[in-house]
């Protein structure tokens, strides 16, 4: 059976890092960890998802362009770390996925810590923007996804 619905997750620079690097500010839970949750979110309601890290930008942007080759893309969910206070590039590639829903995402509270992070270049085209929940901000983020694609949760 063909997956008709698949979501990216990106994350930028140092990310690989993650449960290592000052985990005082970033948590104790590592990228594996991370993108092992979103995994079983993404069986438990049979989905597609690619996780990516990359530290370099070009690679980050060649990743936007080719995700939606075949059609399927519903969603990507991005932490750019350092990348989201810099890069227009990143931003230019996030403009080309028009109708894909955007969940930008921080582990951080961005707007707590030094001014040069209050600007973020991905804000202005993301449909939400999640910071300082840690891990959870991924995971609220995909739920937030799913429930564009599914509608609201029937109680």
């Amino acid at each position: 059976m063909a997956i008709e619905n698949s979501f990216l997750v990106l994350h930028g620079p140092n990310l690989n890092k993650l449960g290592f690097r000052e985990p005082h500010i970033y948590g104790s839970t590592t990228l594996e960890e991370i993108d092992e949750m979103l995994q079983d979110i993404a069986n438990k309601n049979q989905v597609g998802l690619e996780c990516f890290q990359s530290n370099h930008e070009g690679e980050l942007i060649d990743k936007i362009h080719a995700s939606s080759e075949k059609g399927n893309l519903k969603g990507i969910i991005i932490n750019a770390g350092g990348y989201t206070h810099t890069s227009i590039a990143l931003r230019d590639a996030l403009l080309t996925k028009e109708n894909v829903p955007i969940v930008e995402v921080h582990l951080s509270n961005i707007f707590k810590r030094e001014k040069i992070r209050h600007t973020s270049f991905i804000a202005g085209v993301a449909d939400s923007i999640i910071s300082g929940c840690g891990h959870y901000g991924y995971i609220y983020g995909f739920q937030f996804l799913l429930q564009k694609i599914n509608g609201p949760e029937k109680s």
